[in-house]
């Protein structure tokens, strides 16, 4: 053994052999642990699949209206044979409202009140279809179908007219659905990144990145789908953007909120409600009375129905849903941060507890 300056040299004698990344690979888990890395992505997969294939076929797979709401005009004897002759060919798939003029029933359909109006003429040799074609073209369908076979019945010469047609960059009417299904996926995604990575940041950071997502994503999507981009959101820019912007901060808070509380389940249960169920009900296919009835009431609650209805409202129908849904979704904001909040404060009181409870116990 050499000796410089009268310490002992052992670098020759014990040399610190070289970390190789390489090395953690090269021992895998064995037994239990090998089986629960296997067995948890396998059956997480499996089951967010199966999910959600089960419930947009149980949403679309053949899909029919549940008491619509229709306009119709005429006299009362014309009025009553056309809801008879529903009654025996499309029973309880439409709902009617009579109204007085066709001007009233076409006033009606601007702000959704109702999705579209039958306007018979007093001789009832013709007959006028009111529809909004920014309903896109299931509703379309549905009344030209309906509607063409009461007309064919009667002996009556039909014509339509869709007085809210859908904007020219948004042929099929599906645009605003494809605009939230995307930011809805991408405020999923960050929930689930930002809970993976981010366990050591304290929460004001975490909300901060939040916020700085929910910002930017809502800015850019609403100068995609606006005019600036693909015209497929034709309402105010600004009013189109704060309704993005908070979309992606409930859809985003929300999954922080499952994965928080729901520990091992939680992905699934973030990825059931916000992505599988708030995009099978956001109404941006068919509106909500094409849905089955266990469906239907989670589209007025959850982020991606409150979204889509408040943008098709601020783009087409006279604001129907905007103000409501913005409300609605802040506070999905606020109730997921706070509970969240909360639950890491209990947290961090019990973690306390338990260190001062150590460190006062007498030792063995």
């Amino acid at each position: 053994m050499s000796h410089i300056g009268g310490e002992p040299n052992h670098s020759a004698d014990h040399r610190e052999s070289p970390h190789h990344v390489e090395d953690d690979y090269s021992r895998p888990p064995r037994g239990s642990a090998t089986a629960k890395l296997v067995t948890i992505p396998t059956l997480t997969g499996l089951v967010i699949g199966i999910l959600f294939v089960t419930v947009f076929l149980a949403a679309f797979h053949a899909p029919e209206p549940h008491n619509l709401p229709v306009g119709i005009v005429g006299a009362a004897q014309q009025v009553k044979a056309v809801e008879q002759a529903l009654d025996q060919n499309a029973p309880g798939q439409i709902e009617f409202t009579t109204y007085d003029s066709a001007a009233e029933a076409r006033n009606a359909i601007e702000h959704r009140t109702t999705f579209g109006a039958y306007v018979m003429a007093e001789d009832g040799r013709t007959a006028q279809l009111l529809y909004a074609g920014a309903n896109g073209p299931s509703v379309t369908g549905t009344l030209e179908g309906i509607f063409g076979g009461i007309a064919q019945h009667s002996h009556a010469t039909l014509t339509t007219r869709d007085v809210v047609p859908a904007s020219s960059g948004d042929t099929r009417g599906l645009g605003i659905f494809y605009a939230g299904f995307g930011i809805v996926l991408g405020a999923f995604l960050f929930g689930l990144i930002s809970t993976q990575m981010g366990r050591a940041l304290q929460l004001r950071w975490r909300l901060l990145s939040l916020a700085m997502f929910s910002v930017v994503g809502g800015a850019a999507v609403a100068l995609i789908g606006g005019s600036t981009g693909f015209n497929v959101l034709p309402g105010n820019l600004a009013a189109n953007m704060s309704v993005i912007v908070l979309l992606a901060a409930a859809v985003s808070a929300g999954t922080l909120l499952f994965l928080r509380i729901g520990g091992p389940a939680g992905t699934l249960l973030a990825s059931l409600v916000m992505l599988i169920l708030g995009n099978a009900t956001s109404g941006g296919v068919m509106p909500a009375a094409y849905l089955p009835d266990w469906l239907r009431p989670l589209a007025d609650i959850l982020p991606a129905g409150l979204g889509l209805r408040a943008l098709f409202g601020e783009s087409y129908f006279n604001n129907d849903g905007f103000v409501s849904g913005l409300i609605l979704l802040a506070v999905w904001v606020v109730a997921s941060l706070g509970i969240v909040s909360a639950v890491d404060f209990l947290s961090d009181r019990r973690k306390a507890r338990a260190l001062r409870s150590a460190s006062l116990a007498p030792a063995a």
